[in-house]
Protein backbone atom coordinates (compact mmCIF):
# COMPACT_ATOMS: atom_id res chain seq x y z
CA UNK A 1 0.00 0.00 0.00
CA UNK A 2 0.96 3.16 -1.00
CA UNK A 3 0.69 5.79 2.05
CA UNK A 4 1.65 9.52 1.75
CA UNK A 5 1.85 11.22 5.12
CA UNK A 6 1.35 14.80 4.79
CA UNK A 7 3.32 16.96 8.03
CA UNK A 8 5.26 20.14 7.46
CA UNK A 9 6.08 19.80 10.71
CA UNK A 10 8.14 16.53 11.34
CA UNK A 11 9.62 14.80 14.55
CA UNK A 12 12.90 15.61 13.03
CA UNK A 13 12.26 19.20 13.48
CA UNK A 14 10.36 19.16 16.52
CA UNK A 15 10.03 16.27 18.78
CA UNK A 16 6.52 16.07 20.73
CA UNK A 17 4.25 13.59 21.38
CA UNK A 18 2.06 14.52 18.38
CA UNK A 19 5.18 14.33 15.95
CA UNK A 20 6.63 11.29 17.30
CA UNK A 21 2.85 9.66 16.74
CA UNK A 22 3.49 10.50 12.70
CA UNK A 23 6.71 9.40 12.57
CA UNK A 24 6.26 6.05 14.42
CA UNK A 25 3.21 4.72 12.51
CA UNK A 26 4.99 5.62 9.41
CA UNK A 27 7.86 3.66 10.17
CA UNK A 28 6.43 1.01 11.39
CA UNK A 29 4.36 0.68 8.17
CA UNK A 30 7.69 0.71 5.96
CA UNK A 31 8.64 -1.53 8.16
CA UNK A 32 6.21 -4.23 7.07
CA UNK A 33 6.58 -3.13 3.60
CA UNK A 34 4.53 -0.69 2.52
CA UNK A 35 5.65 2.25 0.31
CA UNK A 36 5.82 5.15 2.84
CA UNK A 37 6.22 9.40 1.62
CA UNK A 38 6.15 11.63 4.19
CA UNK A 39 5.72 15.05 2.35
CA UNK A 40 7.02 17.71 4.83
CA UNK A 41 9.32 20.73 4.85
CA UNK A 42 13.27 19.84 4.40
CA UNK A 43 14.84 19.12 7.56
CA UNK A 44 17.85 17.71 6.03
CA UNK A 45 20.90 19.29 4.57
CA UNK A 46 21.88 19.39 0.83
CA UNK A 47 19.90 20.47 -2.48
CA UNK A 48 18.37 16.87 -2.95
CA UNK A 49 14.27 17.26 -2.53
CA UNK A 50 14.36 14.00 -1.03
CA UNK A 51 15.71 11.83 2.30
CA UNK A 52 15.09 8.36 3.06
CA UNK A 53 15.80 7.28 6.89
CA UNK A 54 14.68 4.00 8.00
CA UNK A 55 12.81 2.99 5.24
CA UNK A 56 10.57 5.83 5.34
CA UNK A 57 10.95 8.72 2.24
CA UNK A 58 10.45 12.38 3.50
CA UNK A 59 9.56 14.74 0.37
CA UNK A 60 10.52 18.95 0.61
CA UNK A 61 7.27 20.45 0.04
CA UNK A 62 9.05 23.80 0.96
CA UNK A 63 12.97 24.30 1.69
CA UNK A 64 12.45 26.52 4.20
CA UNK A 65 12.19 25.68 8.12
CA UNK A 66 8.45 25.43 9.59
CA UNK A 67 8.08 28.82 11.42
CA UNK A 68 5.12 29.37 14.53
CA UNK A 69 1.96 28.93 11.96
CA UNK A 70 1.29 26.30 9.29
CA UNK A 71 3.37 27.89 5.64
CA UNK A 72 0.46 29.35 3.16
CA UNK A 73 3.11 27.95 0.35
CA UNK A 74 3.16 24.36 1.71
CA UNK A 75 -0.26 24.12 1.70
CA UNK A 76 -0.45 25.93 -2.38
CA UNK A 77 2.36 23.40 -2.94
CA UNK A 78 1.07 20.39 -1.70
CA UNK A 79 -1.64 19.26 -4.20
CA UNK A 80 0.37 18.96 -6.96
CA UNK A 81 3.20 17.15 -4.91
CA UNK A 82 0.21 14.79 -3.71
CA UNK A 83 -0.82 13.87 -7.11
CA UNK A 84 2.68 13.04 -8.84
CA UNK A 85 2.51 10.22 -6.38
CA UNK A 86 -0.36 8.73 -6.71
CA UNK A 87 -1.20 7.39 -3.03
CA UNK A 88 -3.34 5.02 -1.87
CA UNK A 89 -4.49 6.89 1.07
CA UNK A 90 -3.05 10.30 2.36
CA UNK A 91 -2.49 10.85 6.01
CA UNK A 92 -2.41 14.10 7.32
CA UNK A 93 -1.60 15.97 10.68
CA UNK A 94 -4.25 18.25 12.02
CA UNK A 95 -3.06 21.56 10.85
CA UNK A 96 -6.34 23.10 9.30
CA UNK A 97 -4.77 24.80 6.48
CA UNK A 98 -2.78 21.93 4.76
CA UNK A 99 -5.96 19.53 5.64
CA UNK A 100 -7.67 21.47 2.92
CA UNK A 101 -5.19 21.38 0.85
CA UNK A 102 -4.62 17.75 1.08
CA UNK A 103 -8.17 17.25 0.76
CA UNK A 104 -8.44 19.06 -2.18
CA UNK A 105 -5.10 16.26 -3.61
CA UNK A 106 -7.13 13.75 -2.59
CA UNK A 107 -9.78 14.53 -5.14
CA UNK A 108 -6.59 14.97 -7.65
CA UNK A 109 -5.26 11.81 -7.04
CA UNK A 110 -8.28 9.71 -6.61
CA UNK A 111 -7.26 8.75 -2.91
CA UNK A 112 -9.10 9.17 0.56
CA UNK A 113 -7.76 11.72 3.39
CA UNK A 114 -7.68 10.13 6.71
CA UNK A 115 -6.36 12.76 9.44
CA UNK A 116 -4.38 12.18 12.82
CA UNK A 117 -5.93 14.77 15.41
CA UNK A 118 -3.87 14.05 18.09
CA UNK A 119 -4.31 16.95 20.39
CA UNK A 120 -7.49 18.79 21.59
CA UNK A 121 -8.65 21.38 19.30
CA UNK A 122 -8.26 24.26 21.50
CA UNK A 123 -4.54 23.62 21.48
CA UNK A 124 -3.89 23.97 17.69
CA UNK A 125 -2.28 27.14 17.46
CA UNK A 126 -2.78 29.94 14.77
CA UNK A 127 -6.57 29.06 13.42
CA UNK A 128 -10.09 29.85 13.58
CA UNK A 129 -12.78 28.18 14.52
CA UNK A 130 -14.24 28.14 11.37
CA UNK A 131 -11.02 26.31 9.76
CA UNK A 132 -11.16 23.76 12.81
CA UNK A 133 -14.39 23.25 12.03
CA UNK A 134 -13.85 22.73 8.13
CA UNK A 135 -10.57 20.40 9.20
CA UNK A 136 -13.13 17.92 11.05
CA UNK A 137 -15.33 17.66 8.53
CA UNK A 138 -13.29 17.51 5.59
CA UNK A 139 -11.79 14.22 6.23
CA UNK A 140 -13.08 10.83 4.82
CA UNK A 141 -11.78 9.72 8.28
CA UNK A 142 -10.23 11.08 11.64
CA UNK A 143 -8.44 9.84 13.57
CA UNK A 144 -7.81 10.23 17.73
CA UNK A 145 -6.11 8.66 20.20
CA UNK A 146 -8.57 9.07 23.00
CA UNK A 147 -11.81 9.17 23.96
CA UNK A 148 -11.37 12.65 25.51
CA UNK A 149 -10.15 14.01 21.87
CA UNK A 150 -12.93 12.17 19.88
CA UNK A 151 -15.50 14.08 21.72
CA UNK A 152 -13.56 17.29 21.35
CA UNK A 153 -13.59 16.84 17.29
CA UNK A 154 -17.09 15.67 17.07
CA UNK A 155 -18.40 19.21 18.72
CA UNK A 156 -16.67 20.84 16.03
CA UNK A 157 -18.97 18.86 13.69
CA UNK A 158 -17.24 15.79 12.76
CA UNK A 159 -19.56 12.76 11.48
CA UNK A 160 -18.74 10.11 14.48
CA UNK A 161 -18.98 7.21 12.40
CA UNK A 162 -15.85 8.83 10.46
CA UNK A 163 -14.10 9.36 13.69
CA UNK A 164 -12.00 6.22 15.05
CA UNK A 165 -9.81 6.08 18.27
CA UNK A 166 -6.59 4.48 17.49
CA UNK A 167 -4.08 4.61 20.81
CA UNK A 168 -0.40 5.10 20.99
CA UNK A 169 1.37 1.71 20.83
CA UNK A 170 3.78 0.42 23.59
CA UNK A 171 6.88 -1.87 22.54
CA UNK A 172 5.58 -4.83 25.01
CA UNK A 173 9.08 -7.05 23.99
CA UNK A 174 11.33 -4.05 25.19
CA UNK A 175 9.42 -4.20 28.24
CA UNK A 176 9.50 -7.89 29.49
CA UNK A 177 13.58 -7.52 28.28
CA UNK A 178 14.63 -4.27 30.37
CA UNK A 179 16.06 -4.47 33.24
CA UNK A 180 14.58 -3.70 36.48
CA UNK A 181 15.78 -0.69 38.42
CA UNK A 182 14.74 -0.52 42.45
CA UNK A 183 14.55 2.30 44.47
CA UNK A 184 11.54 4.51 43.38
CA UNK A 185 8.50 3.34 45.62
CA UNK A 186 6.10 6.41 43.44
CA UNK A 187 7.24 7.25 39.62
CA UNK A 188 5.93 10.22 37.97
CA UNK A 189 6.92 11.04 33.84
CA UNK A 190 6.16 14.24 32.10
CA UNK A 191 7.38 17.02 30.83
CA UNK A 192 6.74 19.97 33.49
CA UNK A 193 5.20 22.72 31.95
CA UNK A 194 2.36 24.48 33.78
CA UNK A 195 0.15 21.53 33.55
CA UNK A 196 2.21 18.99 34.59
CA UNK A 197 0.18 19.59 37.82
CA UNK A 198 2.99 17.79 39.73
CA UNK A 199 1.56 19.79 43.00
CA UNK A 200 -1.22 17.67 43.14
CA UNK A 201 1.15 14.60 44.20
CA UNK A 202 3.13 16.40 46.42
CA UNK A 203 0.56 17.83 48.96
CA UNK A 204 -0.55 13.75 48.90
CA UNK A 205 2.63 12.91 49.04
CA UNK A 206 3.14 15.25 52.43
CA UNK A 207 0.07 13.44 53.95
CA UNK A 208 1.77 10.09 54.29
CA UNK A 209 5.25 11.59 55.30
CA UNK A 210 4.92 9.37 57.96
CA UNK A 211 5.13 6.32 55.27
CA UNK A 212 8.72 5.21 54.28
CA UNK A 213 8.16 6.15 50.51
CA UNK A 214 10.89 7.86 47.78
CA UNK A 215 9.26 9.46 44.06
CA UNK A 216 11.11 10.14 41.46
CA UNK A 217 10.12 12.55 38.85
CA UNK A 218 10.52 12.13 35.47
CA UNK A 219 10.81 14.78 33.05
CA UNK A 220 12.48 18.66 32.73
CA UNK A 221 10.70 21.79 31.96
CA UNK A 222 10.02 25.20 32.57
CA UNK A 223 8.25 24.59 35.48
CA UNK A 224 10.81 22.66 37.30
CA UNK A 225 12.21 25.09 39.57
CA UNK A 226 8.66 25.44 40.69
CA UNK A 227 7.91 22.12 41.50
CA UNK A 228 11.67 21.67 43.03
CA UNK A 229 10.75 24.40 45.44
CA UNK A 230 7.01 22.88 46.29
CA UNK A 231 8.86 19.69 47.51
CA UNK A 232 11.63 22.20 49.78
CA UNK A 233 8.46 24.00 50.91
CA UNK A 234 6.87 20.62 52.15
CA UNK A 235 9.84 19.49 53.49
CA UNK A 236 9.33 16.23 51.16
CA UNK A 237 12.74 16.97 49.03
CA UNK A 238 14.62 14.31 50.81
CA UNK A 239 12.75 11.39 49.24
CA UNK A 240 11.70 13.23 46.00
CA UNK A 241 14.45 12.57 43.44
CA UNK A 242 14.15 15.03 40.20
CA UNK A 243 15.93 13.23 37.27
CA UNK A 244 15.30 15.50 34.38
CA UNK A 245 14.66 14.14 31.00
CA UNK A 246 15.31 10.59 30.47
CA UNK A 247 14.89 8.30 27.22
CA UNK A 248 12.15 5.93 26.94
CA UNK A 249 15.11 2.64 27.33
CA UNK A 250 15.77 4.46 30.74
CA UNK A 251 12.10 4.80 31.83
CA UNK A 252 11.07 1.67 31.12
CA UNK A 253 13.51 0.11 34.10
CA UNK A 254 12.39 2.41 36.60
CA UNK A 255 8.83 1.94 36.16
CA UNK A 256 9.51 -2.22 36.57
CA UNK A 257 10.98 -1.64 39.64
CA UNK A 258 8.54 1.12 41.25
CA UNK A 259 5.53 0.14 42.93
CA UNK A 260 2.92 3.01 41.93
CA UNK A 261 2.62 5.59 38.58
CA UNK A 262 0.88 8.76 39.44
CA UNK A 263 -0.99 10.42 36.21
CA UNK A 264 -2.08 14.21 37.78
CA UNK A 265 -1.57 15.97 34.59
CA UNK A 266 -4.64 18.30 33.33
CA UNK A 267 -3.64 18.02 29.83
CA UNK A 268 -2.69 14.84 28.18
CA UNK A 269 -4.15 13.61 24.93
CA UNK A 270 -2.62 10.07 25.38
CA UNK A 271 -0.46 9.06 28.20
CA UNK A 272 2.00 6.95 26.92
CA UNK A 273 4.07 6.52 29.81
CA UNK A 274 1.51 5.70 32.10
CA UNK A 275 0.61 3.15 29.76
CA UNK A 276 4.00 1.84 29.69
CA UNK A 277 4.09 1.90 33.39
CA UNK A 278 0.94 -0.59 33.93
CA UNK A 279 2.51 -2.99 31.54
CA UNK A 280 5.57 -2.89 33.43
CA UNK A 281 2.84 -4.33 36.41
CA UNK A 282 3.01 -0.60 38.39
CA UNK A 283 -0.31 0.43 40.08
CA UNK A 284 -1.93 3.24 38.55
CA UNK A 285 -3.23 6.29 40.21
CA UNK A 286 -4.88 8.93 37.53
CA UNK A 287 -5.97 12.13 39.37
CA UNK A 288 -9.03 12.95 36.70
CA UNK A 289 -9.09 16.25 34.77
CA UNK A 290 -11.20 17.51 31.97
CA UNK A 291 -8.70 17.89 29.15
CA UNK A 292 -7.33 14.39 29.89
CA UNK A 293 -7.56 11.23 28.44
CA UNK A 294 -5.41 9.18 31.34
CA UNK A 295 -8.81 7.92 33.28
CA UNK A 296 -9.93 6.11 29.94
CA UNK A 297 -6.67 4.17 30.78
CA UNK A 298 -8.09 3.09 34.28
CA UNK A 299 -11.25 2.46 34.11
CA UNK A 300 -11.85 -0.91 33.24
CA UNK A 301 -8.68 -2.23 34.86
CA UNK A 302 -7.59 -3.83 37.98
CA UNK A 303 -5.10 -2.53 39.74
CA UNK A 304 -5.57 1.14 39.90
CA UNK A 305 -7.53 4.18 41.25
CA UNK A 306 -9.14 7.34 39.59
CA UNK A 307 -8.96 10.20 41.84
CA UNK A 308 -11.45 13.72 41.82
CA UNK A 309 -10.03 15.44 44.90
CA UNK A 310 -6.39 15.71 47.27
CA UNK A 311 -8.06 13.67 49.87
CA UNK A 312 -8.93 10.94 47.33
CA UNK A 313 -5.16 11.12 45.85
CA UNK A 314 -3.92 10.57 49.25
CA UNK A 315 -5.96 7.50 49.85
CA UNK A 316 -5.40 6.08 46.55
CA UNK A 317 -1.60 6.26 47.73
CA UNK A 318 -2.54 4.59 50.74
CA UNK A 319 -4.47 1.50 49.01
CA UNK A 320 -1.87 1.33 46.15
CA UNK A 321 0.70 0.30 48.64
CA UNK A 322 -0.95 -2.80 49.90
CA UNK A 323 -1.43 -4.20 46.55
CA UNK A 324 1.44 -7.49 45.31
CA UNK A 325 4.90 -5.84 44.16
CA UNK A 326 4.26 -6.77 39.51
CA UNK A 327 7.29 -5.92 36.98
CA UNK A 328 5.21 -6.71 33.97
CA UNK A 329 1.31 -7.16 33.25
CA UNK A 330 0.20 -9.21 30.21
CA UNK A 331 -3.43 -7.42 30.16
CA UNK A 332 -1.72 -4.56 27.74
CA UNK A 333 -0.53 -6.89 25.28
CA UNK A 334 -3.25 -5.34 23.62
CA UNK A 335 -1.49 -1.74 23.10
CA UNK A 336 1.15 -3.75 21.41
CA UNK A 337 3.29 -2.68 18.07
CA UNK A 338 1.07 -5.33 16.20
CA UNK A 339 -2.42 -5.19 17.43
CA UNK A 340 -1.89 -1.02 17.03
CA UNK A 341 -0.29 -1.13 13.85
CA UNK A 342 -3.69 -3.61 12.73
CA UNK A 343 -6.20 -0.86 13.68
CA UNK A 344 -4.16 1.63 11.21
CA UNK A 345 -4.16 -0.77 8.60
CA UNK A 346 -8.32 -1.25 9.29
CA UNK A 347 -8.47 2.24 8.87
CA UNK A 348 -6.83 2.38 5.49
CA UNK A 349 -8.69 -0.44 3.96
CA UNK A 350 -12.14 0.61 5.18
CA UNK A 351 -11.73 4.07 3.49
CA UNK A 352 -10.44 2.56 0.09
CA UNK A 353 -13.33 -0.03 0.07
CA UNK A 354 -15.57 3.43 0.71
CA UNK A 355 -14.14 5.82 -0.97
CA UNK A 356 -16.30 7.19 -4.35
CA UNK A 357 -18.96 4.82 -3.24
CA UNK A 358 -21.25 8.11 -2.60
Amino acid sequence: MRVAFVAEVTAQHEDTERTRRLRRIAELLANRGHEITVFCAQWWDGDHGTFEQDDVEYRAVTKDPPGQTPSRRFALSLPGALRRTKPDVIHAATVPKHVLAAKTASKLARAPLVVDWYESPSETIGTSSKSLRMAARTPDEVITPSETIRTRVRELGADGNNVRVIPNNIDMDAIREAQVVEGADIVYSRRLDEDANVESLFLALAEIRDKGWHAVIIGDGPEREGYERQASDLRIDDRVEFTGAQPVEKRIPVFRGAHVYVQTARREAFPTDLLRALACGCVGVVEYHVESSAHELVEQEDRTFRTTSEQELTEALRSAAELPQMTENEEFERYDTDPVLEQYLDCYRDVRDSYGFF
